[in-house]
């Protein structure tokens, strides 16, 4: 039996709930506060997957596509696009579950790139060998 309804694409990097505080003018959660999350979260996979330090270079792609309220629980799913010699493309969906509603919704999907870092903040080319 093919199940009809939509699932998430990765595994689950964070679980969190956004607050009061995290809104916008219109009462939603700012997309500044969801993009946030989702750098986090690509980051957690980045540094996993290369072994060592990270920072963002690039947001290659991001599209939001439902609002995020109060109180739903926040969740982001990140795998692996592509790894080259000193960078990772993460990709990204974020998903919410309402309180209200037992069915999860994606609201967010997008592609970071992160560059490996050494110790002192240079850029290192990442050991493939190592990969998790």
């Amino acid at each position: 039996m093919q199940e009809d309804t939509p699932q998430p694409r990765g595994a689950m990097t964070i679980r969190t709930m956004p607050m009061p505080a995290d809104t916008n003018g219109a009462g939603d959660i700012f997309g500044g506060w969801v993009m946030s999350q989702m750098d986090i979260a690509g980051a957690i996979c980045a540094v996993e997957n290369v072994g060592g330090r990270v920072a963002t270079v690039a947001v290659e792609a991001m599209s939001f596509i439902a609002p995020v309220r109060v109180g739903d629980v926040f969740c982001v799913y990140a795998w692996i696009d592509r790894i080259g010699t000193t960078s990772i493309k993460v990709g990204m969906e974020a998903w919410t579950k309402s309180r209200d509603l037992p069915l999860r919704t994606k609201v967010t999907e997008g592609h970071f790139i992160y560059v490996a870092l050494t110790d002192d903040g240079q850029k290192r080319v990442i050991d493939k060998t190592a990969i998790a």
